[in-house]
């Protein structure tokens, strides 16, 4: 449906999302996905094997443990997904250490080396930490996730030179438009 104006659009339709550091409505349902994705991967499976298969999602993991090895081993994070169960990798910001810069911040820093890694703040009850999350697929390759922990390494780095946090505006987060 087509709305003229704002005003004649129910808010109950609108949901807002946290995506990429900023608050977006949308009118999806969001996190549905269509069925051609399931189909796509019985293809993939009858084309590959179960061994191919296998070898597929095993390079995914694999990448996916050495990007948590790799940030597990710096001092800013604590890796909460390290990629074992499925190769999802998570952290968050370490605690104990005094920073001028948040996960919002990395995460535009990152972007500026033309990464999307989102910065996402935890519902009610957790509200107060904030996490970062990257889903190893196929096509990511190993030397993919080296040039991805040079950039977070060298924006880290960058980021903890900073003498004075960085200036936030009064206005909300926007979300990053593609």
């Amino acid at each position: 449906m087509i709305w003229a104006k704002r005003e004649y659009l129910p808010e109950e339709l609108v949901f807002n999302v946290s995506y990429l550091g900023g608050d977006m409505p949308t009118l999806a349902i969001n996190f549905s996905r269509p069925g051609a994705q399931v189909l796509l991967q019985y293809y993939n499976f009858l084309r590959l094997g179960r061994e191919g298969y296998r070898r597929v999602h095993q390079a995914c993991k694999d990448a996916a443990l050495h990007l948590s090895g790799e940030l597990s081993a710096m001092d800013a994070f604590d890796v909460l997904a390290d990629g074992s169960d499925m190769p999802l990798v998570t952290w968050t910001l370490s605690d104990g250490r005094r920073r001028h810069w948040d996960l919002h911040d990395l995460s535009a820093k990152l972007r500026e080396r033309g990464w999307q890694v989102p910065a996402y703040p935890m519902p009610a009850d957790i509200e107060d930490m904030t996490v970062m999350r990257v889903a190893v697929r196929n096509g990511v390759s190993m030397d993919l996730i080296r040039l991805l922990l040079a950039d977070i390494h060298a924006s880290v780095t960058y980021l903890d030179g900073l003498s004075a946090p960085i200036p936030r505006s009064s206005e909300p987060k926007t979300a990053f438009h593609h």
